[in-house]
C-alpha cells in the first residue's frame, strides 16, 4: 500500500512546500513521491551561505517562492561576483557536478525565505532509480550551466546599466514580484561593482520612470521598457529555458 507522501501525491495534491518550487512541482508523482520523505523544510536569511568553495556539498536546496540565492566565484583576495541566480524554478548543489563535490563557488541567500532540503546523497539514488526525474535534473544542470555561461560574457562585455536591468528582470522572474527586497549594497556586490555605480544606474533608471528605489527595495515599474533598456542576455537564457525545460515555469 502507498504511503502517505504517495498517496497525496497520487492524489493530485503536492506535500506540503513541494508546490512552492517549480522543479519539485514538474516531477510525475511517483517521482516526487521517492523525494518527499528525505525533504525538510527550512527558512532562509539574507545573506545566509548555504556552501563555501571547497565544501562538501552534502545538501541540495530548493528555494521556493520568492527565495533566491546566487552562486558566487570567489577570488583569493575576497573578491566575488555572480555567476548564477537561483529561485523557485531550480535547485542548489549537487547539480552541475551531479553529486560530485566539493563546490567550486559560495552560494548565498540573496532573497529570504521559504526552502527545501534533500540530502544529495538521497537525490542521486533517486536519479538512479528513475530515469525520467534523472532526465529533469540533467536538463535543468544544462540550463544552469548556459546562465553561468551567458553570465560569464554579461559581465565582460556588457556595460553596468544593461547588466542591472538584466538582474532584477531575472530576479523577477523568479520572485514573480514587482518589488524586490534588496539593498543597492547587496546588488552592487553581486554585479562586482562599486556601491556608488549601483546607486548612480539606479537614479538614472528612476528617472527613466522604469523602477522606483526605496529603503532595501527596488519595485519594477515598466518591465516592457526595463527589457529594452537590457542585454539580450536575459532573454537568450529564458528562451534556452523554455526549450530545455518547457514543464518547468519561473
Amino acid at each position: 500500500m502507498a504511503d502517505t507522501a504517495e498517496m497525496a501525491v497520487v492524489s493530485g495534491a503536492l506535500p506540503q512546500g513541494c508546490a512552492g518550487n517549480r522543479l519539485l512541482a514538474a516531477l510525475r508523482p511517483n517521482d516526487l513521491a521517492m523525494l518527499t520523505p528525505h525533504l525538510s523544510p527550512m527558512t532562509l536569511a539574507v545573506g545566509q551561505t548555504l556552501f563555501e568553495a571547497g565544501e562538501d556539498v552534502v545538501s541540495t536546496v530548493l528555494p521556493c517562492y520568492s527565495t533566491m540565492a546566487s552562486l558566487l566565484v570567489v577570488t583569493r583576495d575576497g573578491d566575488e561576483i555572480e555567476v548564477a541566480s537561483i529561485g523557485r524554478e531550480g535547485a542548489i548543489g549537487g547539480i552541475v557536478s551531479a553529486g560530485f563535490k566539493p563546490a567550486y563557488g559560495r552560494a548565498v541567500v540573496r532573497i529570504p525565505g521559504s526552502a527545501l532540503s534533500i540530502p544529495t546523497a538521497r537525490l542521486e539514488e533517486a536519479k538512479l532509480r528513475s530515469p525520467a526525474l534523472g532526465d529533469l535534473f540533467a536538463r535543468y544542470a544544462d540550463v544552469l550551466l548556459a546562465q553561468m555561461m551567458q553570465s560569464s560574457a554579461c559581465n565582460a562585455l556588457h556595460s553596468i546599466d544593461q547588466r542591472m536591468c538584466r538582474w532584477l528582470l531575472s530576479t523577477h522572474d523568479r520572485a514573480n514580484e514587482a518589488t524586490i527586497r534588496l539593498t543597492q549594497e547587496t546588488l552592487a556586490d553581486m554585479l562586482g561593482v562599486q556601491r556608488t555605480t549601483v546607486t548612480a544606474v539606479a537614479k538614472a533608471l528612476q528617472d527613466e520612470g522604469l523602477i522606483r528605489t526605496g529603503r532595501g527595495r527596488i519595485e519594477i515599474l515598466d518591465q516592457p521598457r526595463l527589457e529594452r533598456r537590457a542585454c539580450e542576455c536575459h532573454a537568450q537564457v529564458e528562451a534556452h529555458f523554455q526549450r530545455m525545460l518547457p514543464e518547468v515555469k519561473t
